[in-house]
């Protein structure tokens, strides 16, 4: 039988492959335009663009493996082997939490790219901050008599052994996100699962969720670690000075920050946050505000300037003796509203705009 020459589907399939070609090419045109007047402080450079979408790829990729073993596993668990089986069956869904915008989430992604540029950083700094023979700091701590500190030391080298094997594999280390952002990234990978509306399968899904979660441990994250670390060694004002160069030198960027944001009362990524800043205003008040003299602040700033290219090392020297100079309390004043909960001091911003009005 011969095909009409009007025939309206292939018509009507032709126009809306069309009319998708042109809300493509007007998105395209919309994200090269955003592009093209993006500041420069603003636009990734190649390497992290790389890191950062290898790192949220092999996330949704984890999360998503998980979840479709366990859920064909409680099919299979009925009998219902043909649903089990087809779950099995990979499928688009990172594609399809990108297109949906679910994996712009500022939390999420303010997490991932803190966490690239701090590894960048520690990859290039300077082993030559400090001049010794010994093993590392961090090696050092799992051996001290303080059984408190030596076991926290140790599990902080175990959380980022285990964070380094999963860079080297290509894989994501099984807690590598804060809770509620690694709660909504779940169950956002769980929607993107279904292939339609099938009860059973639902439930299967929500169950492997459920169970991912409850096996989820943030204290696992080396920056938890960190934390507890600097917590347990609770140094007193003569000692982050070498302790600091220290945890530099060993390029332990995540312990500098930790050890920093306990002596400040500060969540570890508050003072993350500061580290990564290429300008380093907040970085240098934090420094002065543990009351760090003028030569050590001098030999932090120039390390983190040889391994971050985006630092103005001279325009630091120009200011150098200004930062020196600015008293430890008249720093800890400065600081004070950022050691606050960040939901905190966002409804305050909200607050003060309206109230601008």
């Amino acid at each position: 039988m011969s095909v009409r020459s009007h025939d309206p589907q292939p018509a009507q399939a032709a126009t809306r492959r069309a009319t998708q070609a042109w809300e493509r090419a007007d998105a395209r045109l919309a994200g090269a335009i955003d592009d093209l007047f993006l500041p420069d402080d603003s636009r990734l450079d190649d390497r992290v663009r790389a890191r950062v979408t290898h790192i949220l790829s092999a996330m949704v990729a984890g999360i998503e493996i998980d979840l479709r073993r366990h859920a064909a596993r409680v099919l299979a668990g009925t009998g219902d082997t043909a649903r089990a089986e087809a779950l099995l069956e990979h499928g688009d869904v990172f594609a399809r939490l990108a297109r949906a915008g679910l994996l712009r989430d500022v939390d999420l992604l303010d997490e991932i790219l803190a966490r690239v540029r701090m590894d960048l950083i520690a990859e290039a700094l300077p082993v030559t901050l400090v001049a010794r023979d010994a093993p590392s700091l961090l090696i050092r701590l799992t051996e001290v008599p303080d059984g408190l500190v030596a076991r926290t030391a140790s599990a902080l080298l175990v959380a980022q052994n285990r964070r380094q094997a999963a860079n080297d594999a290509g894989s994501a280390e099984p807690s590598a996100l804060p809770a509620d952002v690694q709660h909504r990234l779940v169950w956002r990978v769980a929607a993107a699962l279904r292939g339609g509306d099938d009860a059973e399968v639902d439930r299967a899904i929500a169950q492997a969720a459920m169970r991912s979660l409850a096996a989820y441990d943030e204290d696992d994250r080396p920056e938890g670690g960190a934390m507890r670390l600097a917590r347990a060694v609770d140094a007193r004002p003569a000692e982050l000075a070498p302790l600091l160069l220290e945890a530099l030198g060993d390029r332990s960027l995540t312990l500098f920050a930790a050890i920093l944001a306990h002596a400040l009362a500060m969540d570890h990524d508050q003072l993350r946050a500061m580290v990564v800043e290429p300008e380093g205003e907040r970085l240098w008040l934090a420094l002065r505000a543990v009351s760090l003299d003028r030569e050590t602040i001098a030999r932090i700033a120039l390390a983190l300037s040889e391994a971050d290219p985006r630092r103005d090392i001279e325009a630091f020297a120009d200011r150098l003796d200004a930062i020196a100079a600015v008293p430890a309390e008249a720093a800890r004043a400065a600081l004070a509203p950022f050691a606050l909960d960040r939901d905190f001091r966002a409804a305050m911003a909200v607050l003060a705009r309206s109230e601008r009005r």
